[in-house]
């Protein structure tokens, strides 16, 4: 056995989001090519409401990649996967545990690895929660990673905590992802319209969600040529937003139908002509330079990025396979850019995954940023 790379993260929790799959598997495998064993280790509570669902979604796409894993339930009194005696001997020998938002809280665990890092994947809520006093996720652990590559810059609205911040991009196994035959007439999106986390108040601002940006571009499907879908996690009581989205020309998708396991995500992503991408408000007001892991997923695939700007300058490239918009009269620009000269941008998404986000180069980067031979 090789030297050990751990991965944390809540999976079974949200069990047929194949998007969220995705972001934990991108890094195993990424690990993995790198020549590191790897394990996930994920959680869950009774409260959580998913228990035998969200164990077997999480053996199930595990066991399919041949990725070992454990599952620490009722506050880690029950283990299964492996076995907490191998789960501990496993994190003593490891080269790295990346906890992703901190969600393992395994005592034992984390205090048998030598080096625990944070992976911070929703930038600007952690820091937040901590200087308000609601929540420290950061506690425990001796390095810290973001995908916010701005954090830390005089333009970035979101606090360090005093915390020496490694920026990092997405990772995405382009072995997984292969450019896409046949691209479809579809600008198309997987998103949830509120997700997990409510508005901030911080600093005098109130920092909104997805939903606060998108209904700023309701007005695009008249406003361009593009035909536009979303896969929308959305709740059936939002019937004005509902109504709002259908009238404005939106089709909408079912997300678990579209995206409901991480090869059904994959084939929608590679179904489609392009991306349309619309950032948390959080990202975009405190320009906090995110960039979304499903967006790297379809450049990756040969398809287009139509993407907010969320403070990418000099971070990306943009013009030719990621076009950032800020206004609705930008957005109805990169539409036509797009459609216009597509065989150039989709050639040039593939050139972007492979520069900025191929797993093998930005986890070797990472891991030497931390310090891991």
């Amino acid at each position: 056995m090789g030297e050990t790379i751990i991965v944390a993260g809540s999976l079974a929790a949200r069990p047929y989001v194949g998007g969220h799959t995705w972001v934990f598997l991108q890094y195993l495998l990424g690990f993995r090519q790198l020549g590191y064993d790897v394990l996930f280790l994920d959680r869950l509570e009774p409260d959580m409401g998913v228990n035998g669902e969200g164990r077997s979604y999480l053996a199930g796409v595990m066991e399919r990649f041949d990725i070992p894993w454990a599952l620490f339930r009722d506050e880690g009194r029950e283990v299964s996967g492996l076995s907490r005696p191998e789960v501990v001997e496993r994190a003593r020998g490891s080269a790295l545990l990346l906890n992703v938002m901190g969600f393992l809280d395994d005592e034992e665990t984390l205090a048998a690895a030598p080096l625990r890092a944070f992976l911070d994947i929703d930038p600007g809520f952690g820091q937040m929660w901590r200087e308000l006093g609601l929540h420290d996720p950061f506690r425990g652990h001796h390095r810290y990673v973001t995908i916010g590559e701005r954090i830390g810059e005089p333009d970035c609205g979101v606090p360090t905590c005093g915390i020496d911040w490694l920026t990092t991009k997405q990772p995405v196994h382009l072995g997984e992802w292969p450019v896409s035959p046949g691209a479809g007439r579809r600008f198309t999106s997987v998103a949830s319209w509120r997700g997990a986390f409510g508005p901030i108040e911080y600093g005098g601002r109130t920092y909104g969600l997805r939903v606060h940006e998108f209904r700023r571009f309701l007005e695009l499907p008249a406003r361009s040529a593009g035909e536009f879908e979303v896969a929308l996690d959305i709740h059936e009581a939002e019937t004005r937003d509902l109504e709002l989205l259908a009238r404005h020309g939106w089709h909408l998708a079912d997300p678990r139908a579209a995206a409901g396991d991480p090869w059904r995500y994959r084939d929608y992503v590679g179904s489609s002509s392009a991306e349309f991408m619309v950032a948390k408000n959080l990202y975009v007001d405190t320009r906090a330079g995110w960039f979304s892991d499903r967006s790297a997923c379809y450049l990756a695939s040969g398809r287009p990025v139509l993407a907010q700007d969320t403070g990418l300058d000099g971070l990306l490239p943009n013009g030719k396979g990621l076009v950032k918009f800020s206004t609705l009269d930008e957005a109805a620009a990169g539409v036509e850019e797009i459609t216009g000269d597509y065989e150039r941008h989709s050639r040039a998404a593939r050139e972007i995954a492979e520069e900025h986000f191929a797993a093998e180069r930005v986890l070797a980067r990472l891991l030497e940023r931390l310090g891991v031979r």
